[in-house]
C-alpha cells in the first residue's frame, strides 16, 4: 500500500508533495509521486522534482508520469488502483463557482470517484 500524490510544478503540488511524504511517515508506508505533467517514461525526474525528493530522507519514494493521452482526473484514480493507494493527496487552489462550472474541476471528480480517502491541500501563500 502506498500514498499517492498527484504532483505538478506548482505551490500547490509541493504542499500535497510534503503532506503526502508526511502521511506516509505516518502510516508506516511508501510514498508514489504522479507526475501530471506528460512525460515519457524514460524521461529523467524533472529538476523540480528532483529537488524535492532530495528532502523525504529515507522515505521510500516511487515517481510515475501520466500519460498525456489520459485524463487528469482518470490517471489520479487508475494510478490510485493500479498502486493500491491507501489514501490520494492533491493539491487545490481557489477558483470562482463560474471557472468551476466552465472548467470542471478535477479534484472535485477525484474526490466523488475515489475509493479510497482524499486529503485535499491547499498551498500556502
Amino acid at each position: 500500500m502506498t500514498v499517492l500524490v498527484a504532483y505538478n510544478e506548482t505551490p500547490q503540488g509541493e504542499a500535497a508533495f510534503a503532506a503526502a511524504v508526511s502521511e506516509a511517515s505516518r502510516r508506516g508506508t511508501t510514498v508514489t509521486i504522479l507526475v501530471l505533467t506528460p512525460q515519457p517514461e524514460s524521461a529523467p525526474v524533472p529538476a523540480h522534482l528532483a529537488h524535492l525528493l532530495e528532502t523525504v530522507g529515507d522515505q521510500e519514494v516511487e515517481v510515475a508520469f501520466r500519460l498525456d493521452t489520459i485524463d487528469v482526473a482518470d490517471a489520479i484514480l487508475d494510478h490510485a488502483e493500479r498502486s493500491d493507494a491507501q489514501v490520494i493527496v492533491i493539491g487545490s487552489r481557489k477558483r470562482s463557482s463560474v471557472g468551476k462550472f466552465l472548467l470542471g474541476s478535477t479534484t472535485q471528480r477525484v474526490l466523488l470517484d475515489s475509493a479510497v480517502p482524499v486529503l485535499v491541500i491547499k498551498a500556502k501563500h
